[in-house]
């Protein structure tokens, strides 16, 4: 993959009005090289007479000569070495209809080189995410444990999908964090806590989630919510809970606070193909539901409610005072994590409901409603499992 390029009847005078082309070619993953033993064309201003031109395969100029020495309107190749970017290059040659005196012409020679594409690359964007291997005539890519070389063969990506939490607080957030997340990525994370609890979401304060001005997250984004897809998403975040999709997320703002009402909750990171971005984190915590029934449509002056969390718990009164407001809230009836439970709920409320709606419970507020006219009623307000 070498060989030489010479001017007609070199080293003795090249003939006039001449038009060559010399297409240089070799493998790809190769450049070509290319420097000039010998040079001496007639000099003319800014090469308008005899010339040698240099240019990519794209016809980008790499070189413009004539004459036999370097000035401010003319030059020569001298010792310099002219290198093609990509495995092509094309030469061309060309003389006018008159010389002032006899040229010799040119020589030239090229030579195939290899490219290192791992550590020679001029533009922005790296060869390879994580480690890049030269060999000759071309390179390959290679990824850190636990990630996966993209089809493009050069993006390493990670599938974090299939993450189930069941415990009652924790913390989530994006591969690498808080250094830049990965590309082309797709993560989806379930929490699944004990029917009874709902799960609260707080997002920290560095949040970095690649976005567009004037569209809704189109590239990256974080998503929250159930039975999430991520189609026709790029880079997006969002959050689900239960069959409701608590929001879609992007930006450099935190989504703070998010109280999702349920036991469970998918958070879904998608990522797309390009960008420099930090990612998120977030910590999550649970807590009881708090049922807050209406046992009656009305209420009277000294009525009261006494609530009464089963199994187990303690019982509270509250009174309906004679400015029409209750002497304080319900309660919270906090689920409690055990195994027996199914059976002592339901004989807790047996007697006062039909054994035709019994089903498993996590939690069973019993309220005793006492009324001024003397009648008491008894409900339960039940958290299916």
């Amino acid at each position: 993959m070498y060989g030489t390029l010479e001017s007609p009847n070199f080293p003795e005078p090249y003939p006039r009005q001449l038009e060559l082309v010399w297409e240089l070619s070799v493998p790809q993953g190769f450049r070509i090289r290319l420097d000039f033993s010998h040079f001496h064309l007639e000099p003319s201003y800014l090469c308008e007479y005899d010339r040698v031109t240099v240019r990519h395969s794209d016809s980008e100029l790499l070189g413009l000569f004539c004459g036999s020495e370097s000035t401010d309107t003319e030059s020569v190749p001298g010792n310099a070495i002219i290198k093609s970017s990509s495995n092509s290059l094309r030469v061309n040659f060309s003389s006018d209809f008159s010389d002032e005196d006899k040229y010799s012409g040119f020589r030239a020679h090229y030579t195939a080189e290899d490219i290192d594409e791992c550590s020679e690359q001029s533009d922005e964007e790296l060869v390879c995410d994580h480690f890049c291997h030269n060999f000759l005539g071309g390179f390959y890519c290679s990824c850190r444990h636990g990630y996966q070389l993209h089809h493009d063969n050069r993006t390493c990506s990670v599938h974090c999908s299939g993450a189930v939490y069941r415990e009652r607080s924790g913390a989530l957030r994006s591969p690498d964090f808080p250094g830049p997340y990965p590309k082309s990525s797709y993560c989806r994370f379930q929490i699944q806590v004990q029917p009874g609890f709902k799960v609260r979401l707080e997002f920290g304060p560095h949040f970095d989630v690649e976005d567009h001005p004037d569209a809704a997250c189109p590239y990256d984004y974080v998503k929250v919510g159930p039975f999430l897809s991520t189609d026709d998403c790029l880079n997006v975040f969002q959050v689900v809970s239960g069959s409701a999709e608590l929001g879609l997320f992007c930006g450099s703002k935190s989504p703070g606070l998010i109280e999702t009402n349920s036991s469970s909750v998918t958070v879904e990171f998608h990522s797309d193909d390009s960008g420099e971005n930090l990612g998120w984190s977030l910590n999550y915590t649970t807590s009881g539901l708090s049922p807050g029934p209406t046992l009656t449509q009305q209420y009277s002056f000294t009525d009261h409610a006494l609530f009464t969390c089963a199994p187990g718990g303690d019982h509270v009164q509250i009174t309906c005072l004679s400015d029409g407001s209750w002497s304080s809230s319900a309660p919270s009836c906090q689920g409690e994590d055990t195994h027996t439970e199914e059976s002592v709920l339901k004989s807790s409320v047996t007697d006062f409901l039909s054994r035709s709606l019994l089903q498993s419970y996590a939690s069973v507020w019993i309220f005793s409603v006492h009324l001024n006219t003397g009648v008491t009623r008894v409900t339960a307000v039940m958290t299916n499992i």
